[in-house]
């Protein structure tokens, strides 16, 4: 069996690579129409003045008139509009005669928007492992990020009807593409091995890739074809994903027509008796009091709290505290993302590297990563808060902050597959019922705390928070969590024969824990 293991291990476009591929464009394609919005809204906004109060940053200048003056002496056709690639002042010009499309959102209504996607994202996500276990993670992901994908091409009509259509319509995709992210780990189960899971998380870095790719290429198509064609490109490219994703996935190797006996033999080998041959039921109670799970829950809310505040608000802290135009504010909002997924990347390499090595126990790996995706984010976001005017130190504080976050897919979340193997998907789903109430309450704190008051002072106010939740967080994984196998994976309803095992293929791994810790596993086993 160990020439299985070389021959698999060197074989050029294994399908688990070409898996990984597609999952991690699936994931790119997923965030790409979850916020292409965030930078289109920052165009489609009037850019003006609300009474009495200036809605630019401190940053920018000195304060200016209020709307209500202007209209005194000019007339209600005019309005302030800005140059945002200056400090200077404003440039009165009459609003009748411009051919750029605005609409009057204040930003309450803008935070509305923004957050609408998350409101019942969140209802999806036990459902979408639930849905993936029955049916399959090909069929779950795959409709549930194109379903989202068709949505983009009438979001322009809906903006054009009015705020309240626009949230329905955001809300309604982010429902269905809600069913996607918990469907995953389901697949990881049954394709990657243990010992390779790590590096097959970074795939769900995908959505760094997303939002690295989604933000100057849609800053691009603003200044070049206006808004509303930021969706009809995102809807091709999801489109054209999707087609890919039929062709080549398959939900397990047994059911794969293309791959190679060698690597089929590899996996199953490698995977042992960690999954379940037959369904077994849910052990509802026993997951729901697992205190490891929860410390678990708590790592990946501290983590996307982070994570969501910079990326589903980043680019208007950008332009209106720091004032970068519209190009310039995607591309500074994209280069934090493609560097999460490199710092991702390699860090799953060393991650995967102490455990085969023994250099540290499985446990201590995921929390190791944890400490970096949520204890140092949360230093940087302190920096960030503390940045002020000082346009580069704050986006370097923003760029390290968000590129950290890439430790967690080596952390908490790979801990998931650990924790249960049978179970991950629902685990995954609970995990991402948590993450979806995160994204609709981060863009709700920027509203509360940044409404009419468009400064840096306020803004601090939204790190501050971002940074106490990020280091609570990573306490309580630090003290709560471990990756040893829960005792509830496998049910004492099924025959021996046909449930999981503790040991793996020669002794040498169980669930992926090195025998080293055999003793600690088996207290857990049933």
């Amino acid at each position: 069996m160990g020439n299985t293991n070389v021959e698999a291990s060197s074989t050029c476009c294994r399908t688990r690579d070409v898996l990984w591929h597609l999952v991690f464009i699936g994931f790119a394609v997923n965030y790409m129409i979850r916020l292409n919005l965030n930078i289109a809204i920052v165009s489609m906004i009037r850019p003006k003045l609300k009474d009495n109060i200036s809605v630019t940053s401190e940053c920018l200048g000195d304060t200016f008139p209020s709307n209500n003056t202007i209209n005194a002496e000019y007339g209600h056709n005019y309005t302030l509009l800005f140059d945002l690639n200056t400090t200077a002042l404003p440039k009165l010009e009459n609003i009748t005669s411009s051919t750029e499309e605005y609409f009057d959102w204040d930003e309450k209504e803008v935070g509305y928007i923004l957050a609408s996607f998350f409101w019942v994202h969140w209802i999806t996500q036990i459902p979408g492992g639930i849905l993936a276990t029955k049916y399959g993670t090909k069929f779950v992901f795959g409709v549930s990020n194109f379903i989202g994908v068709v949505a983009n091409f009438v979001i322009p009509w809906f903006a054009r009807k009015g705020a309240i259509y626009l949230i329905l319509l955001r809300s309604i995709q982010g429902f269905c593409c809600g069913f996607s992210l918990p469907s995953i780990h389901n697949l990881v189960s049954k394709w990657i091995p243990p010992n390779e899971r790590s590096k097959f998380v970074t795939a769900y870095t995908g959505n760094s890739i997303g939002a690295a790719f989604t933000y100057p290429f849609c800053g691009f198509i603003i200044e070049r074809w206006g808004w509303d064609n930021v969706f009809y490109a995102c809807g091709i490219l999801g489109t054209i994903w999707f087609l890919a994703w039929c062709f080549f996935v398959y939900d397990s190797p047994a059911e794969h027509p293309r791959v190679s006996h060698e690597e089929k033999q590899y996996i199953v080998s490698s995977l042992g008796e960690t999954v379940s041959k037959v369904e077994i039921p849910t052990p509802w109670k026993s997951l729901l009091t697992y205190l490891p799970f929860w410390a678990t829950v708590v790592a990946q809310i501290g983590a996307n709290w982070g994570l969501f505040t910079v990326t589903l608000n980043g680019p208007a802290y950008i332009k209106f505290i720091h004032g970068w135009d519209i190009r310039l504010t995607g591309v500074l909002s994209g280069m934090p993302h493609l560097l999460r997924v490199l710092f991702a990347y390699f860090f799953s390499i060393l991650g995967d590297y102490l455990i085969k090595n023994e250099k540290m126990k499985r446990t201590n790996v995921r929390k190791f990563a944890t400490f970096w995706a949520n204890g140092v984010q949360g230093a940087f976001m302190l920096g960030l808060a503390y940045s002020g005017c000082d346009k580069i130190t704050a986006m370097v504080m923003l760029t390290l902050a968000v590129t950290v976050n890439g430790a967690m897919s080596t952390g908490a979340l790979a801990g998931l597959v650990d924790i249960s193997p049978n179970h991950s998907s629902i685990l995954l789903g609970i995990v991402g019922t948590a993450v979806g109430l995160v994204g609709f309450c981060t863009p709700a704190v920027v509203g509360h705390f940044t409404f009419q008051n468009q400064t840096a002072v306020q803004w601090q106010k939204v790190f501050w928070v971002s940074a106490a939740i990020l280091f609570i967080s990573c306490t309580v994984y630090f003290i709560f969590a471990n990756s040893v196998i829960a005792p509830w994976n496998a049910s004492k309803e099924i025959p021996e024969s046909e449930n999981m095992v503790v040991k793996g293929k020669n002794n040498e791994t169980i669930n992926g824990e090195v025998s080293t810790e055999k003793e600690e596993i088996e207290k857990y086993s049933v």
